[in-house]
């Protein structure tokens, strides 16, 4: 199929989004008003505007709409608290369901905070992150699973977005992995996506894309030597390693396949980039069964987002536009 192709068939499809879905503050602050406060005498942080997006599982998400794909929605948890109820306006704002989310009374809703000079432009301060490093409830882990189940039959493509850095706190619980895993192969017929920061080698019967880093730290913890041998801990599903501007390597049964990228000189801004490939890819390996067609197109979006501030999304039109590898 060619690309032209391959994206006309994305309005046909439909992606639920499970995981980490945080919410993004972009907070601009003009380092004029940093005078020191009265009271302690530490220089303050003057926030002039701030601008919200939905984060983590939620780039996803956002790459997805803008990629053309039919219908998405969101699965993860929210807490009730003023960045749950941002977190909500900004998946309205790009038309993405939210049903399937968790409220859960007194939970701090997984947000970033991003501090970007008025002057330069440029994100210098460190960011502010507000986390969960408690394990959720059972009764929290149990609705998850529940609301999985529901919603898991009435999508084409699942994509598993376990971004929490904490050993604790994450919405992907070694439950609600075994469930994905049992409901992937209740539904052979269907895309099971993961990107794990952390805990690649845990998941099963699903494809996993970790970045080149993230497969050899999974590799190194379970004491595979090689990517193909790793790739037989999650059973019969491709492995896709992603290289940045280098491209993609491609695991199966048949060994190892490379996917060389569109070399981008000079790009803005890589956050985000794996959210984009992911969305690509695994929207296209619906369409096409191939793994490989899959790391292709992930290789274009991303290749698009890089060269956009902040965590870019990339249009059907602006893929086409694109030079063929």
């Amino acid at each position: 199929m060619t690309t032209a192709e391959i994206l006309a068939r994305f309005p046909a499809l439909s992606a639920l989004v499970i995981g980490d879905i945080c919410l993004d503050r972009w907070c601009t602050y003009d380092p004029a008003t940093s005078e020191a406060s009265r009271e302690t005498g530490i220089p303050r942080i003057g926030v002039v505007a701030t601008e919200i997006t939905a984060g983590a599982g939620g780039t996803v998400a956002n790459n997805l709409v803008d990629l053309g794909c039919g219908r998405v929605a969101v699965l993860g948890v929210v807490g009730d608290d003023g960045f749950g109820f941002e977190l909500r306006q900004a998946l309205a704002r790009r038309r993405i369901d939210a049903q399937y989310l968790v409220d859960v009374a007194g939970l701090q809703t997984f947000t970033y905070t991003k501090l970007l000079n008025s002057t330069t432009g440029e994100e210098d301060l460190p960011r502010v992150d507000f986390i969960t490093t408690r394990q959720l409830s059972g009764d929290t882990e149990r609705r998850i699973v529940e609301a999985a189940r529901a919603a898991v039959p009435e999508f084409d493509v699942i994509l598993v977005s376990d971004q929490a850095e904490t050993a604790a706190g994450g919405v992907v619980t070694p439950l609600v992995r075994d469930t994905l895993a049992e409901l992937a192969l209740e539904h052979p017929e269907k895309v099971f996506w993961v990107d794990s920061r952390m805990r690649a080698e845990h998941f099963r019967n699903m494809i996993v894309k970790p970045n080149e880093r993230e497969a050899r730290e999974a590799c190194e913890r379970v004491g595979a030597a090689t990517c193909q041998e790793l790739r037989r801990f999650f059973g019969d599903k491709p492995l896709i390693v992603t290289h940045g501007g280098d491209g993609a390597e491609v695991w199966t049964e048949s060994g190892r396949d490379w996917v060389a990228a569109r070399r981008v000189e000079h790009p803005v801004d890589i956050c985000g980039a794996g959210d984009s490939f992911s969305a690509g890819a695994a929207l296209t390996m619906a369409v096409t069964g191939s793994a490989r067609e899959a790391a292709r197109m992930g290789n274009r979006v991303a290749s698009i987002t890089i060269m956009k501030k902040g965590t870019g999304t990339a249009t059907p039109a602006e893929v086409l536009a694109t030079q063929e590898v």
